[in-house]
C-alpha cells in the first residue's frame, strides 16, 4: 500500500488496443498525481499478453488479478475503457478494489447484442474485418485529437478470434443471462460499498439507468459527450477524476 495511502490504479485497456492507449492519461498523471502507483495492463491476447482458449470474463478477470497480485498491489481502483470496463466490474465483484471507473461501456447488450449475432456468420468468415470497421465508424475517432487519432488507429492488432472470444458470452448467451449476471456483480460491489462511476459519451437511456442504480444506488454519472475513447479525448479531465479517487 502507498504511504499516503493513495489506492493504486489498474488501467484496462479496450478490445484490440494495448496499454499503450493510456499514454495521454499517464502522463497527465505524472503533472496532477505525481507518485501515484499505476499498472497498465495487457489483457489476454492483446499486446505482449499471451493468447488463450477463452476469452470468459471471469477468467480474464482472473488473469488480471494474478498480474496486480504479483506487482503487489492492494485494494486497487480498476478502471476499464469499453471491454475493459466489463472486465474491472467483473473483477470488482471476484476480488478486493476500492473502486471502479468504467468509460463509456454499457453492461448489458442491448442493440450492441442485437449487432454482434446479426454480424456472427460474417466475423466466423474471410470478411470478419468489415465487421470490426464498421463498429468503428460509429465511435467517434474523426473528432479526435491528433495524437489520440494515431494512438486508436496504429496501437491496435484486430483479430477475429478476439472478436469472437471477448464478444462470445453475448453469441452464446441471452440476454437474460447476462442481465442476470450483470445484477449479481453489481450488487456484490454495491453491498461492498465500492464506489462505482460511470463516465458515458451521451446520456444514459433511461431504462438501463434505472437498471443500473437499482443494483448501485450510489453511482456516479458523468456524460462527457462525443468520442467513444474519453481518455483520449479528455485525458486531463479523465486524469483529474482517477486523480480523486
Amino acid at each position: 500500500m502507498n504511504g499516503d495511502n493513495r489506492p493504486p490504479l489498474v488501467l484496462l485497456h479496450g478490445l484490440t488496443y494495448d496499454k499503450r492507449q493510456w499514454g495521454p492519461v499517464l502522463r497527465e498523471l505524472t503533472e496532477i498525481d505525481p507518485g501515484r502507483q499505476v499498472l497498465a495492463l495487457d489483457l489476454p491476447g492483446h499486446g505482449d499478453s499471451p493468447r488463450r482458449a477463452s476469452y470468459r470474463m471471469a477468467e480474464v478477470a482472473e488473469v488480471v488479478h494474478a498480474q496486480v497480485t504479483e506487482a503487489g498491489l492492494a485494494t486497487p481502483v480498476v478502471v476499464g475503457h469499453s471491454v475493459g470496463a466489463v472486465v474491472a466490474t467483473t473483477y470488482a465483484a471476484r476480488y478486493p478494489v476500492r473502486g471502479v471507473v468504467n468509460l463509456d461501456q454499457i453492461l448489458l447488450p442491448g442493440p450492441f447484442g442485437v449487432a454482434v449475432r446479426q454480424a456472427e456468420p460474417t466475423l466466423r468468415g474471410p470478411e470478419w474485418r468489415q465487421v470490426w470497421d464498421r463498429m468503428l465508424a460509429g465511435m467517434g475517432i474523426e473528432s479526435l485529437p491528433a495524437e489520440a487519432r494515431e494512438i486508436v488507429t496504429t496501437a491496435t492488432d484486430p483479430r477475429s478470434d478476439l472478436l469472437l472470444g471477448y464478444w462470445g458470452e453475448v453469441l452464446h448467451g441471452s440476454d437474460e443471462s447476462i442481465a442476470a449476471e450483470r445484477s449479481r456483480d453489481l450488487r456484490s460491489i454495491g453491498e461492498r460499498k465500492i464506489p462505482y462511476r460511470w463516465v458515458t459519451s451521451s446520456e444514459p437511456p433511461a431504462r438501463y439507468l434505472a437498471w443500473l442504480t437499482e443494483a448501485l444506488p450510489e453511482i456516479e454519472v458523468t456524460v462527457l459527450p462525443g468520442s467513444h475513447f474519453p481518455h483520449l479525448a479528455e485525458p486531463v479531465t479523465i486524469a483529474r477524476l482517477l486523480a480523486t479517487g
